[in-house]
């Protein structure tokens, strides 16, 4: 007896990777306002596997990834967050005391209700505002 899975096929979780990385290089490339070719000049990697990289159909290594990222002017990292925030987060080349700090911060707002989070803000808005003058 032969028992059929649905990701049965073995190029089935490689297709998902390959999707998953071209859409994000995609997304930053063109938040970033450039074009493969712009890519193609910084990296030397031709426009059409740009292309095949971006729609799922080639899986690049590490390496080109990192050349990728170079151009696009990321931390390598950056292609394997997992949602937006942490992406708009891991670009921002915080230092390790600011990550420290933002973590305790989400640590502790956890269990805070709404109300309270805005009271947080605007308290921390309200230091910001002093610490310029």
């Amino acid at each position: 007896m032969q028992i059929v899975t649905l990701n049965s096929h073995p190029a089935a979780p490689m297709k998902s990777i390959s999707n998953n990385i071209g859409t994000t290089i995609r997304d930053f490339r063109l938040q970033k306002g450039m074009s493969q070719g712009d890519i193609e000049k910084k990296t030397g990697l031709l426009r059409c596997y740009l292309s095949r990289v971006e729609n799922g159909h080639t899986v690049p290594s590490l390496e080109t990834l990192q050349k990728i990222a170079g151009a696009l002017e990321l931390q390598l990292s950056e292609f394997f967050a997992e949602d937006p925030v942490a992406r708009e987060v891991s670009s921002l080349n915080l230092s390790e005391e600011e990550i420290r700090f933002l973590t305790q911060i989400q640590r502790y707002s956890a269990n805070l209700s709404d109300s309270d989070r805005r009271l947080l803000l605007a308290m921390v808005r309200k230091f910001a505002s002093t610490a310029i003058s």
